[in-house]
């Protein structure tokens, strides 16, 4: 009976002193979490909108859209996250748009776990800058094997067809959601 108690008592004060410790850590690191997300973030979109001098952040329900704008204070355009699945994980896509809503300025891919030498190819600068003044009406396609043939293709990355069809849907999806939005 008094082992018994004294396993408790010492799993408790282990447990609390423990919760302490996460308690404390998460309240030094969250703030430098978020402001580093909000430094990725902004180096982002002055990647996409290399013209940009500043950006104004607007809601959009849950999702964040930023309406960039030139030195005069003119719209260059809304740059916007989006995310979805790939082929092994969330796939996260800073991506801008002309304000037609109809050309791409752009994406940067933020985040993303698909398979090294095949589905990470997203992330490089070959594959990305497919989407400059790639046009979204009516979507983004991919095709494979070959050159780009209408204005809204890319071509796919062989042997990561699926992780290139995630970019493209991930993208279709958010456009479309912000075009209802901007009506």
């Amino acid at each position: 009976m008094r082992n018994t108690i004294r396993m408790i008592s010492v799993l408790t004060i282990v447990g609390l002193f423990s919760g302490a410790v996460l308690a404390l850590v998460y309240s030094y690191a969250n703030p430098l979490i978020a402001r580093n997300q909000k430094d990725e973030t902004e180096k982002a979109i002055f990647k996409i909108f290399p013209e940009a001098k500043n950006y104004d952040k607007e809601s959009a329900s849950e999702e964040d859209v930023f309406r960039v704008k030139d030195e005069s204070g003119k719209l260059l355009g809304y740059a916007f996250i989006a995310e979805g699945n790939g082929y092994q994980g969330v796939i996260t896509i800073m991506a801008g748009i002309k304000p037609d809503m109809e050309t791409m300025v752009g994406i940067e891919v933020l985040d993303s776990q698909e398979t090294p030498g095949l589905g990470q190819e997203i992330t490089t600068e070959k594959f990305e800058s497919q989407f400059k003044g790639l046009k979204a009406l009516p979507e983004i396609e991919y095709v494979k094997n070959q050159k780009p043939a209408s204005p809204n293709e890319i071509e796919a990355i062989t042997g990561a067809t699926i992780s290139t069809r995630a970019v493209c849907e991930i993208l279709n999806d958010r456009i479309k959601t912000l075009k209802q939005k901007k009506k």
